[in-house]
């Protein structure tokens, strides 16, 4: 007896055994339902332009964007359920005469198909696998009666509706009406409905962007007529769906794609990848699309208009200065050019800013009141001895020399002699420092570099030259760039915001206005530059000369800049080759770089002075003059004070701004005996800030005179 009972013991815990090994088989692992309603289902993310125009879309596999069932036209609910499962309102999860069909087709077919319903669908590509086997259908059985029972009929609709494939990357009914006609779904017409909604059944077959689209056509009567099956249309309605043309959306390259995959960059940073990739983040960003469109194509036409002067790729990032609010951001003249390898970013790279740089050299010079506007400058052959180093011998980029020049004329001409002049009054380790607080962050170590640095021998980003002119626009104010003003989720979340006009001129002062004011007005002046530029060129703005303008051209013509600016807008332009490849010996600074600046320049102005982005803005905007800068009339040719007034000034004169304490003295007549050729004279001269004696009545020297660097 206790042998049989023995027997029958083992059996049981052998059947229980068994039983618990099918049921942890089947069912471990199994995902919970209430995943379906939860965060974890992943949403794309959405940056989108000040205006809130779509610029991007950031996914990993799928793109998912959500939609209340509330929201969606009645037809596309009508539709989906008349051809997917007419008695979804009836059923429990399953559907009698499905389930028939299934079971007919396993024993009889040997295939695991037919017989689900919406809910089935759900569960099958929310929770499990594509896999085609007894365990999967024992386990979508089951998943089904529970969401079923959790869920109530239109919660599992609308749970369909956002998470059913509708082909390519297309999840949900949403995404699918911005992939396939290029407009939310709520603007869905009959025609459109019943085209998306037959979709689901095969993706790939019924595409009508597909190998066959009529097959798209064929599926959407085939709706049409489960509909009038279904009594929710008529024959007439169906009818005129049907022939309804439709416009697919075109299939185009993303928008500002530099920028938006560089922002994409900065959320990853700061919230991480999966976040960013399937939390829905909804990015409201400082970037004007139209603008941005605009600077996109002009970068891309003149850089083709430049093809025979070896120009292959052009950059440039437009600016709000007070607010630093980015506006467009162009890296390349064509994202997929391969040629010039185009997905680089062209705005965050190292390059060479020629002679660009000088306003920053000049200014640091006038802050420290070094020189004024005023302050004549020898330009004469000149070599600098430095310690250890070979002579450095400038020479200026039309390969003459021009006497005595003043600071204003110095500058507005991009004359280098002045400015390696000016530069050596500075120091290599004080112009470096100040180019960091300007926001310049690539020049670092000062031992790097050497006279040339103000001439371009150092590598900055067009990204911080933007900041830096900043600087000047903001009369002194160093303002950092901003790119995102909102994050939020998809149900509205807030992760942080920015309002630009809180954080309007809220950044670090590192200028007095004084100096900025100074230095604007030098590259406003045409009349200072006119001699290098000629009276009519690119650097002159139409109906706006208020603008403050520098070129930049290197040596060796690998880089060729733009940068002009106004206190409404910072403009940075840029050409060159990727590969550091030289341009012709056309390009210069009044091409180049130049026609691309003036066309953005003069459209993001115009925009700004109709209150475009500050409702305030209106008119032309001019550099603001401080209270301490003091107008005078100097001597035309030394930039001294003239002895009187009228005729009896002792030379010609032109008026001149100053900043107190930096008015120069009178003209003194000072005459000294100059060795010409071979004898000596006593003849009336100059004495430049480096001690260069120069002869005001003598031709320029063609023996370089010797500076030592650094100044005793």
């Amino acid at each position: 007896m206790l042998r049989k009972l023995d027997e029958r013991t083992k059996k049981k815990i052998i059947f229980f055994s068994i039983s618990i090994s099918i049921f942890l088989w089947l069912f471990w692992g199994l995902p919970l339902p209430t995943k379906l309603s939860s965060d974890s289902i992943p949403v794309s993310t959405k940056l989108f332009d000040r205006n809130g125009k779509l610029i991007y879309e950031i996914y990993t596999q799928q793109r998912r964007t959500p939609i209340n069932l509330k929201d969606l036209p009645q037809y596309v609910v009508d539709a989906t359920i008349s051809i997917e499962d007419k008695d979804f309102y009836k059923h429990s999860g399953f559907s009698p005469s499905g389930i028939a069909r299934s079971v007919f087709n396993i024993v009889f077919k040997r295939k695991l198909q037919g017989g689900s319903t919406i809910t089935q669908q759900l569960v099958k590509n929310s929770l499990l696998t594509q896999e085609r086997t007894i365990r999967r259908k024992i386990r979508e059985f089951a998943l089904t009666l529970v969401v079923e029972t959790i869920y109530t009929k239109n919660q599992i609709l609308e749970m369909y509706l956002n998470q059913i494939p509708y082909g390519s990357t297309a999840y949900g009914i949403e995404t699918a009406s911005e992939l396939y006609f290029n407009k939310p779904a709520k603007d869905l017409s009959l025609a459109e409905a019943a085209l998306l909604t037959g979709l689901p059944q095969s993706p790939t077959r019924y595409s009508p962007f597909g190998a066959h689209p009529e097959y798209s056509k064929e599926r959407q009567k085939t709706v049409l007529k489960s509909m009038i099956e279904n009594k929710k249309i008529n024959q007439e309605e169906a009818d005129k769906a049907a022939g309804e043309e439709l416009y697919f959306a075109q299939i185009t390259p993303p928008k500002a794609p530099h920028f938006a995959l560089w922002v994409k960059e900065q959320l990853t940073e700061k919230y991480g990848e999966k976040l960013v990739e399937q939390g829905g983040l909804r990015v409201n960003t400082t970037l004007d699309l139209d603008l941005q469109d605009l600077t996109q194509a002009t970068v891309a036409t003149e850089v083709g208009k430049l093809k025979k002067q070896k120009v292959g790729n052009g950059a440039a990032i437009v600016t709000r200065p007070k607010t630093g609010e980015i506006l467009a951001m162009v890296g390349s003249y064509d994202y997929f050019a391969k040629d010039e390898d185009g997905n680089v970013n062209v705005t965050l790279a190292n390059r060479q800013p020629g002679s660009s740089i000088k306003p920053i050299n000049y200014a640091l010079a006038l802050r420290d009141k070094k020189i004024n506007l005023a302050t004549t400058l020898a330009d004469v052959p000149t070599c600098f001895k430095v310690s250890g180093q070979e002579d450095y011998c400038p020479v200026n980029y039309d390969e003459t020399f021009h006497g005595l020049v003043q600071a204003r004329f110095a500058l507005g001409n991009s004359y280098n002699m002045p400015a390696v002049r000016i530069l050596a009054l500075n120091g290599i380790d004080n112009l470096v420092y100040f180019a960091n607080q300007m926001g310049l962050t690539t020049l670092t170590d000062p031992k790097n570099y050497g006279l040339s640095l103000t001439l371009g021998g150092g590598e900055v980003r067009p990204y911080d030259m933007a900041v830096a002119f900043g600087v000047f626009a903001n009369s002194g104010i160093k303002q950092p760039l901003l790119a995102i003003t909102k994050v939020t989720d998809w149900k509205g979340k807030v992760y942080e915001e920015t309002k630009p006009e809180d954080v309007e001129l809220t950044g670090e002062r590192v200028l007095p206005p004084d100096v900025t004011f100074l230095t604007s007005h030098a590259l406003l002046d045409n009349n200072a530059r006119m001699q290098a530029f000629g009276e009519s060129s690119y650097l002159n703005v139409k109906n706006h000369p208020e603008v403050s303008v520098k070129t930049g051209t290197t040596n060796d013509r690998r880089d060729n800049w733009t940068i002009g600016f106004t206190p409404q807008a910072v403009v940075v332009t840029w050409v060159g080759n990727n590969d550091n490849t030289p341009m012709s010996g056309a390009v210069s600074g009044v091409s180049g770089a130049s026609p691309i600046w003036n066309k953005i320049m003069k459209a993001v102005l115009d925009k700004a002075e109709k209150g475009v982005y500050d409702k305030n803005e209106s008119g032309h905007a001019w550099p603001g003059q401080p209270d301490s800068i003091i107008g005078k009339t100097i001597c035309a040719v030394d930039g001294l004070l003239p002895l009187g007034e009228g005729e009896g000034a002792g030379c010609p004169t032109r008026f001149e701004y100053f900043m107190e304490g930096t008015i120069p003295e009178k003209r003194t007549g000072q005459r000294m005996d100059v060795q010409i050729d071979n004898s000596t004279q006593n003849r009336p001269v100059y004495i430049d800030p480096l001690g260069t004696i120069y002869c005001m009545d003598c031709p320029i020297a063609s023996v370089s005179a010797i500076i030592r660097y650094p100044l005793q």
